[in-house]
């Protein structure tokens, strides 16, 4: 027998078998379990998208209330931080794709190169965004701890009864920041996860659903902080325009 036919034929047996190994039992082959897989993480971003959708809309309907306050102390967030963070992850989501892209390829160390491009610009958000909760308390951002009433009176402006609804935007702003920056947290843990996987030659041509799936949830925690960016960080800007 020819040794090259040899060889193919012992490759596509170890691929068969490599594919059996990942193959759950419930599943016929690897593409039914990957869009099983896929079709689990949508649903799961389905119900992450009801839970800030409902904090975006909070923050919509208090500001057609409280318009100035809100634009007031919108005004004082750290905006040259945010659109730098929000640089940070749109490559991270390059880098992401990236990782998705050479795991359809079966090149193992673009995978491990991307994914930890990937976590090491995850971090770099989060350590940004920690600079940034450190200028927030110096300047007195934290409603019910590090906060000072008379100013936002004396050198902004607003009357007495206004200044709860900055401490409103305020406590909207730390909670929306925080939730995310907790996602964040947890996908850098997941794509690290899925680095020590690809370390380990756990992912092929064939089976590479668990950073597809990752990649998923990467995007949305990415695609909310652009939603957040407008939404906390600019809507004092316009006013500067006028004075």
């Amino acid at each position: 027998m020819n040794p090259s036919t040899v060889a193919n034929q012992s490759e596509s047996l170890a691929h068969t078998v490599f594919e059996r190994q990942r193959l759950e039992e419930q599943y016929e082959n690897l593409d039914q379990q990957h869009h099983a897989a896929s079709l689990g993480m949508w649903v799961f971003l389905a119900t992450e998208v009801m839970f800030f959708g409902a904090l975006f809309l909070s923050v919509a309907v208090y500001r057609y209330l409280y318009t100035e306050a809100f634009e007031r102390a919108s005004g004082r967030l750290n905006w040259q931080i945010g659109g730098l963070n929000t640089l940070v992850l749109l490559v991270s989501s390059l880098t992401m794709v990236l990782a998705v892209h050479y795991a359809q390829l079966g090149s193992r160390k673009r995978i491990i190169l991307f994914l930890g491009l990937t976590a090491l610009l995850g971090a770099c958000f989060l350590s940004l965004k920690g600079l940034e909760y450190y200028i927030d308390y110096e300047e007195k951002l934290v409603p019910g701890f590090q906060f000072d009433s008379n100013e936002w009176v004396t050198r902004e402006g607003l009357r007495p009864d206004q200044v709860p609804h900055v401490k409103l935007f305020l406590f909207l702003y730390w909670v929306m920041t925080g939730i995310h920056g907790l996602h964040v947290t947890i996908g850098i843990g997941v794509v690290l996860v899925m680095l020590m996987l690809a370390w380990k030659g756990r992912f092929s041509q064939a089976y590479y659903a668990p950073i597809d799936v990752t990649a998923l949830y990467w995007h949305f925690v990415d695609i909310v902080w652009i939603f957040l960016l407008p939404t906390l960080y600019l809507l004092g800007t316009h006013r500067w325009g006028g004075e």
